[in-house]
C-alpha cells in the first residue's frame, strides 16, 4: 500500500511539474524559436529528474532499481522524443497531456527492455565468474585453432572482400533505376551494369573461397579435438566409466566437439562478416538519407529485446534437447549391447517402451523449442512490416520534398532489409557462440581431468622377480564409497608359486585382481611389486609384466592374430602360434576359413565362449608376463583345454600365478590357498593343511567347489 501511495505521489508531482514547465515551453514554441524551445526542453528534463529523485529518496524507496530506471528513462525520453520530432518533422503535433502520457508509456517500455536485456542479478559475482569462464574457454578454443591459422587468415581475407563487394550491389541497383527514370544515357547505364556485375561476381567468388577455407579449418579442428578427447578418455581410471554414462561420452565426442568448432570458425565468421557489413551499410545509408537512417535505427532496440528473450529460452530448450538425445542414445546402446539378455528374459517390449519414452521426451522438448521459434518469427515479421511501412510513408514525404530520388529510396530499402538481418544475425551468433563455448567447457572438463589412478610412473627394471605384497589395503568402489570391500587386507604372492583366491561371491577376490591390475587405487595401504609401489612402474611396462585373463574376455573386431597381439604391435606369426599352442587354441584356429586372419566379429561374436577364452589366454601368454592373473578362465574350457593350459603354466616355474577359480582340481594344485570373506583373509595354506583344519575352507569345499 505504501509503495502504491509513493507511485501515485511521484506521478502527481511529475504531472504538475510537466505542465508548469511545458507552459513555458509552449511560449517559446509560439514565438517560433525552435532552438530555444529545444534547449528549454532539456533544462526542464533536468529539473523534473531532480524533483522526482527527491520524492523517491524522501519516501525511502530509493533502493528500487526498477523505479530508478523508470525515473531516468521517463525524464530523458521526452527530450529525446522532441529532439527527434524537431530533426525529422520540425514541429510538435501533440498536446501537453498526450506528450506526458507518451513519455510514461515509452519509459515503461524502455524500463522493461532494460530489465530483460540487462537484468539485475543478486549473484553478481556468479555472473561475473560465468562471463570470465566463457572468455577463458573461448581463448582456449582459439588456441586450439593455432595449426589452422593460415586457413583462418585466408578465410578472413576472402570474407572482407565478399562483404565489400556485396555492399555495393544495392547502391548500383538504385543507380540503374535513376538512370532509367532520367534521360537515357547509354554509357552511364553500361557502366552501372558492369560495376554491378563485377561486384556480384567478386562477392560470389570470395564467398565460395571463404566458405571452403572455413570448412577445411573446421574439419581439421574437429579431427584434432576428437583425437585429444578420445585419448584423454582412454587414460581415465575404470571408476570413471562406472560413474559416467556411455551416452554422455559419445555425445561429447560426436556433438560437443562439433559445437566447439562452430565457436570460432562459424560464429566468428558470421559475427565479423555481419559486423563489417553493418558498418559499411550504415555509412552508405547515412550518405543516402540520414533522416531515414535515424528512423530505421528505432527498430534496433526492439529487435535486440526480441532476440535476447528468444536466445534465453531457445538455448535452454536446445540444451535440454541435447541431454534428452543423449539419454535416448544411452537407452538404445544398452539394449543393443545386451541383446542376448534382452532376448533371454523376453523384455523386447519393455526395452522398446523405454526407448519410446525417451524419444517422446525428446519430441516434446523439440515441440516446445520450435513453438518458441515460431512465436519469435511471427513477432519479428510483424515488427519488420511495421518498420517498412513507416519507412515507405516517410520516404514518400522526402521524395516529394526533393531531398531524395526514387532510386536512392530503393537502394535504402534494400540496405535496410539486409541491415536488419545483419543485426539479428549478430545478436543470434553471439548467443550461439556462448552456447558453443558452453559445449567446449564440457569437453575441456574431460580434457583437463586427471585420472585418480596415476599412470605417470617411470620405473622399468631390466629384470623382475615377481614378488607381490598387498599391505594393509582398505578399498571401496567409487560408486559405493560408504561400503568397504577390503579392510586392512594383507597378502603376499611369491615367485614360482600359484596362489588361489577362494571364498563366497562378493568377498573381495575380484577386487584384489582389479587392484593388482591398477584399475583402481586403494584409499589406504599399497601394493608392492618387488618392493616398489605399483604406481612407480611405467604404465606400459607394468601391464606387459602383469597380465590378466578375465572371466568374460573381450575381443575386438579384427583378425585372430590382431587380438592375440593386441597392444604389442607387430609380432611374427611363429610367436603368435606358439602362444596359441600353449593356450590349446592353435587347433581350432587352424580349422577356421582364413586361419589366424579370420575375423572374430564385433566383440568376438563369431566365436564360442571357450574359443574366446583360449584366445584371451594366448593374448596374455604371448607377453611372457612375470605375474599372471587368471580370473575364472577355465569356466568355459573343456577338460583337455584346461589340462593344456595348466601344462603351459607349469612350464614357467619362476612365474607368479594368481588364480580365482571354483574348480576343485584347479585349486588343489595351488601352492597357497587364500580364503577371503568380507574383505579380509580368513584362512590360508595348502589344500591339505586347510582340510585338516576343518575351518572355512573345509565348509566351502562341499558348498562351492565342484568338479564339473
Amino acid at each position: 500500500m505504501r509503495s502504491f501511495i509513493v507511485y501515485v505521489l511521484v506521478l502527481s508531482v511529475d504531472f504538475v511539474a510537466f505542465c508548469v514547465l511545458d507552459d513555458r515551453l509552449s511560449r517559446w514554441s509560439d514565438q517560433g524559436n525552435a532552438t530555444a524551445c529545444l534547449c528549454w526542453q532539456w533544462v526542464a528534463t533536468g529539473i523534473r529528474w531532480v524533483l522526482l529523485s527527491g520524492v523517491v529518496y524522501w519516501a525511502n524507496t530509493g533502493s528500487s532499481v526498477v523505479l530508478k530506471r523508470w525515473l531516468t528513462t521517463h525524464c530523458l525520453l521526452g527530450s529525446l522524443f522532441k529532439t527527434g520530432q524537431f530533426v525529422l518533422l520540425g514541429n510538435y503535433p501533440l498536446g501537453t497531456a498526450w506528450r506526458w502520457l507518451s513519455n510514461v508509456l515509452a519509459a515503461a517500455s524502455a524500463t522493461l527492455f532494460w530489465e530483460f536485456s540487462c537484468p539485475d542479478k543478486t549473484d553478481g559475482s556468479n555472473g561475473k565468474q560465468k562471463t570470465q569462464k566463457a572468455r577463458v574457454l573461448f581463448q582456449r578454443v582459439i588456441l586450439l585453432y593455432r595449426p589452422d591459422y593460415l586457413l583462418l587468415m585466408g578465410a578472413f581475407i576472402f570474407l572482407t572482400l565478399a562483404v565489400l563487394c556485396e555492399m555495393f550491389i544495392p547502391f548500383y541497383t538504385g543507380r540503374v533505376i535513376d538512370i532509367l527514370q532520367s534521360q537515357y544515357q547509354w554509357n552511364e547505364f553500361v557502366t552501372a551494369i558492369l560495376f554491378m556485375g563485377l561486384f556480384s561476381l567478386g562477392s560470389s567468388i570470395s564467398a565460395g573461397c571463404r566458405g571452403g577455407l572455413f570448412m577445411c579449418a573446421i574439419n581439421s579442428f574437429t579431427f584434432r579435438v576428437k583425437i585429444m578427447l578420445f585419448r584423454a578418455l582412454m587414460n581415465q581410471e575404470i571408476g570413471f566409466y562406472e560413474t559416467t554414462k556411455t551416452g554422455d561420452l559419445t555425445s561429447r565426442l560426436s556433438t560437443d566437439t562439433n559445437l566447439m568448432a562452430r565457436a570460432v570458425a562459424l560464429n566468428v565468421n558470421v559475427i565479423l562478416r555481419r559486423f563489417i557489413k553493418t558498418l559499411g551499410m550504415l555509412s552508405l545509408m547515412l550518405s543516402l538519407s540520414w533522416k531515414l537512417t535515424l528512423l530505421m535505427l528505432m527498430e534496433t532496440p526492439i529487435t535486440g529485446l526480441l532476440q535476447n528473450i528468444y536466445n534465453t529460452f531457445y538455448q535452454k530448450l536446445s540444451k535440454d534437447v541435447q541431454d534428452s538425445i543423449a539419454r535416448a542414445n544411452d537407452a538404445a546402446e544398452e539394449a543393443v549391447s545386451g541383446i542376448r539378455t534382452v532376448r533371454g528374459f523376453n523384455t523386447e517390449r519393455s526395452e522398446s517402451r523405454r526407448y519410446n519414452d525417451r524419444l517422446m521426451d525428446t519430441h516434446n522438448l523439440k515441440n516446445r523449442r520450435d513453438t518458441v521459434r515460431a512465436v519469435y518469427l511471427l513477432v519479428r515479421r510483424i515488427t519488420e512490416v511495421g518498420m517498412k511501412v513507416a519507412m515507405l510513408l516517410y520516404g514518400r514525404l522526402i521524395i516529394q520534398s526533393g531531398q531524395m530520388s526514387t532510386g536512392n529510396l530503393v537502394s535504402f530499402i534494400l540496405y535496410q532489409s539486409d541491415l536488419a538481418d545483419s543485426i539479428r544475425s549478430l545478436i543470434y551468433s553471439f548467443g550461439d557462440m556462448l552456447n558453443s563455448v558452453g559445449a567446449a567447457g564440457k569437453v575441456f572438463e574431460y580434457l583437463d581431468r586427471k585420472p585418480e589412478v596415476s599412470t605417470e610412473g617411470n620405473l622399468q627394471p631390466d629384470s623382475l622377480e615377481g614378488r607381490v605384497q598387498f599391505q594393509n589395503l582398505t578399498f571401496s568402489y567409487p560408486t559405493r564409497r560408504d561400503q568397504k570391500v577390503l579392510t586392512d587386507f594383507s597378502l603376499e604372492l611369491k615367485p614360482g608359486q600359484m596362489t588361489a583366491l577362494v571364498g563366497p561371491s562378493g568377498g573381495g577376490k575380484t577386487t584384489c585382481v582389479s587392484l593388482l591390475e591398477r584399475f583402481y587405487q586403494a584409499q589406504e595401504g599399497e601394493i608392492l611389486l618387488d618392493g616398489q609401489p605399483l604406481q612407480t612402474y611405467q604404465h606400459k611396462y607394468l601391464h606387459r609384466k602383469v597380465a590378466m585373463v578375465g572371466q568374460e574376455p573381450v575381443l575386438f573386431s579384427g583378425s585372430v592374430k590382431d587380438n592375440i597381439t593386441y597392444g604389442l604391435g607387430k609380432c611374427d606369426l611363429q610367436r603368435v602360434q606358439d602362444a596359441a599352442r600353449k593356450a590349446n587354441a592353435h587347433g581350432f584356429i587352424s580349422q577356421l576359413e582364413k586361419g589366424y586372419d579370420t575375423d572374430v566379429g564385433e566383440r568376438g561374436g563369431l566365436l564360442s565362449g571357450g574359443q574366446k577364452q583360449r584366445i584371451a589366454i594366448a593374448r596374455a601368454l604371448i607377453r611372457e608376463p612375470q605375474v599372471l592373473i587368471l580370473d575364472e578362465v577355465t569356466s568355459c574350457l573343456d577338460t583337455e583345454s584346461e589340462q593344456a593350459v595348466q601344462q603351459a603354466l607349469a612350464s614357467c616355474p619362476n612365474q607368479t600365478l594368481l588364480v580365482v577359480a571354483h574348480r576343485l582340481k584347479t585349486i588343489e594344485r595351488a601352492d597357497q590357498i587364500v580364503v577371503i570373506d568380507n574383505g579380509a583373509v580368513i584362512e590360508k595354506g595348502t589344500h591339505k593343511e586347510l582340510m585338516e583344519k576343518q575351518g572355512s575352507y573345509y565348509r566351502l569345499k562341499e558348498r562351492l567347489f565342484t568338479d564339473s
